[in-house]
């Protein structure tokens, strides 16, 4: 089978697989690129059979001589990962040459979480700006996602069908298609019911978060939002989605929440993962304790 055809395959079977478009489009991307660059001007690619650990490592060392981000080369690797497992488990190949290469390592970077009181000044200074087309919506909105610490894809994926508001638990569509419950605080739960209060949809459409259309947000209005704010607000520029999932994660274990708690609340499947918003607490207590201890 041709490679190209054979990508075609499974990008198809993802889709059968229900993944996300922004999953298939960014296994799309990497993998055509993976293709092109096994396609010299007048060739035809090898046969996926053809492929061996060799050439895989030969492609990672084009991909860091093009000077990409370690975490970006990870990424392209896994896709061609995906791709080939897809292959073996067709009966296509015996072995999945991928899984015989070394994942480069990625540097350690600690999340960047604004503090409590800005995140807290910020969401203050959504709330008063009625003068937006849409202002309890907007205040809904990120309230949510550092109330809850979602990430924005899972923000924008809210039906109204995943709210139970007597209880005030969000049901949550995240990574992987994994549903996860959490709680959502009292503060979200009051601009949540004046937004719902307010809200106007065709009556078919189930989308809690509606842009000017009456159909569902995207995240990149959400990223859009949140620019216009911050601008007009003088907040940190450098705020994005994210950094609200990091605040409230950061926010959380400052207080004193069990690590595996906050695990299960941020839906991360490795413990692993969550540790790393221990040593951005450990560094801000540095940070306090060089400030105040007259011997630091």
């Amino acid at each position: 089978m041709p490679l190209r055809d054979a990508i075609a395959d499974y990008l198809a079977e993802l889709a059968r697989r229900q993944a996300s478009s922004l999953t298939i489009r960014t296994y799309q991307s990497d993998l055509e690129e993976f293709a092109a660059y096994f396609s010299p001007p007048g060739e035809t690619p090898p046969a996926p059979a053809a492929f061996d650990a060799w050439m895989i490592r030969e492609w990672l060392a084009h991909l860091h001589e093009r000077k990409l981000q370690a975490a970006t080369i990870r990424r392209k690797l896994a896709a061609a990962r995906a791709f080939f497992r897809f292959l073996c488990g067709e009966g296509l190949l015996p072995v999945n040459p991928a899984k015989l290469v070394r994942t480069p390592k990625a540097p350690q970077t600690l999340p960047v979480a604004p503090p409590a009181e800005e995140t807290n000044r910020f969401l203050d200074g959504v709330a008063s700006r009625q003068e937006r087309p849409f202002p309890a919506r907007d205040r809904a909105l990120f309230e949510l996602l550092y109330g809850c610490g979602l990430r924005v894809s899972e923000l924008v994926g809210l039906d109204l069908d995943d709210l139970d508001r007597s209880e005030r638990w969000l049901r949550v569509r995240g990574k992987g298609r994994k549903e996860r419950q959490t709680p959502y605080p009292a503060r979200a739960a009051e601009a949540l019911e004046r937004y719902i209060g307010d809200r106007q949809a065709p009556p078919e459409e189930r989308a809690l978060f509606l842009n000017f259309r009456g159909r569902r947000l995207s995240a990149r209005g959400v990223r859009y939002l949140l620019r216009w704010y911050t601008l007009s607000l003088g907040a940190d520029p450098s705020l994005h989605p994210h950094s609200f999932r990091h605040a409230y994660a950061t926010h959380l274990l400052a207080a004193g929440a069990d690590l595996r708690a906050i695990q299960e609340l941020l839906g991360h499947a490795r413990l692993s993962t969550t540790q790393k918003y221990t040593h951005v607490s450990l560094t801000d207590l540095m940070a306090v304790y060089d400030r105040a201890h007259p011997k630091a």
